[in-house]
């Protein structure tokens, strides 16, 4: 029997279940897959919360890495006995659990140099970063960004990943513990959002000019200081609300702020064509490989403590990656 976490009601983390389920046998183009490590991501709140809608009862968390145990009919990308990995949304919902079947079609093969726990700690944030640095914007060296959550998972691989391609990197923290991690990894400096007004600074650091491109993952609460933190023609990329949905927008205030441009990604679309997802990974994989790129997994839970990690993620109590440990 499988180990599973499940919600039947949207809510808090108190609506989280750990429930006992037989798996049985892959159909056609699926694999049964034993996980060793789940990755938490702040996506599986918006699910649990009912922000993402999922048919109840539903399962949780949509990143993990095992080994293939089972193969069906016309399975051809992975054989019993690879170590993968994987990521996605609604396709891939249910990864919080000690095993499952999965579709084959997301399913990466790991390469020996990456563990199922680095795998599950960066698929989803490393893949983010890979489409960031290589596809949202034509960076040049010295092209400066603002990087908010920048002790964050995705933050730290971002930061490292924009001084490879030789970029400055201003990075946002809520306190000097995590301001001293973000520089550990790449931030050129660092600005202490509950302290410091982030626009103003943002100025300051730039001579007046402004950021090329601002990676925003808060959403409501920094989204006017990061429009204010943009030069003339800049990018805001909004990567997520973790402070909340951000209002509506009238086009015209983009205009008033120096004709800048708005996009909120999403990994989907940018990983939906198998040869550009193959290559984000093959250059994710490389960098991890040699060392170029660390990844720092600063928490590590139990599946029987997922109330207690969400709660912890909520709260802004975690830095770097956080997974569930099979």
């Amino acid at each position: 029997m499988a180990q599973i976490v499940r919600f039947h009601e949207t809510g808090g983390p108190e609506v989280l279940r750990v429930e006992a389920l037989e798996i049985g046998d892959p159909g056609p183009d699926e694999v049964r897959l034993r996980h060793v490590a789940v990755g938490l991501n702040f996506a599986d709140i918006y699910f649990r919360t009912g922000l993402y809608p999922a048919p109840l009862p539903s399962g949780l968390g949509t990143e993990a890495a095992g080994i293939v145990e089972s193969v069906g009919k016309n399975v051809t990308n992975v054989a019993v006995g690879d170590r993968v990995t994987y990521t996605g949304a609604y396709n891939t919902l249910g990864a919080y659990s000690t095993e499952r079947l999965i579709s084959a079609a997301p399913l990466i093969k790991l390469p020996d140099a990456i563990t199922c726990e680095t795998a599950a700690a960066m698929t989803m944030r490393g893949l983010t970063s890979a489409y960031l640095m290589r596809r949202i914007y034509d960076f040049k060296e010295g092209d400066v960004i603002l990087l908010h959550a920048a002790a964050g998972g995705v933050g730290l691989i971002v930061s490292q990943w924009a001084k490879l391609l030789g970029l400055t990197v201003i990075g946002t923290v809520s306190s000097e513990a995590k301001a001293e991690i973000a520089r550990a990894h790449g931030c050129d400096h660092t600005i202490n959002y509950s302290l410091e007004d982030v626009a103003t600074r943002v100025r300051e650091l730039t001579g007046g000019v402004g950021v090329s491109v601002v990676f925003d993952s808060v959403g409501k609460t920094t989204f006017d200081a990061s429009l204010d933190s943009l030069k003339r023609r800049g990018l805001m990329v909004c990567v997520g609300t973790a402070s909340g949905p951000i209002a509506p927008l009238n086009p015209q205030v983009l205009a008033m702020k120096g004709s800048l441009y708005l996009t909120r990604p999403a990994l989907a679309d940018y990983i939906s064509d198998p040869v550009e997802k193959a290559a984000l990974a093959q250059e994710l994989f490389d960098h991890v490989g040699a060392g170029r790129i660390k990844i720092e997994v600063n928490q590590q839970y139990a599946l029987q403590d997922a109330a207690h990690a969400h709660r912890e993620l909520e709260s802004r109590n975690t830095t770097g990656s956080s997974i569930f440990v099979i």
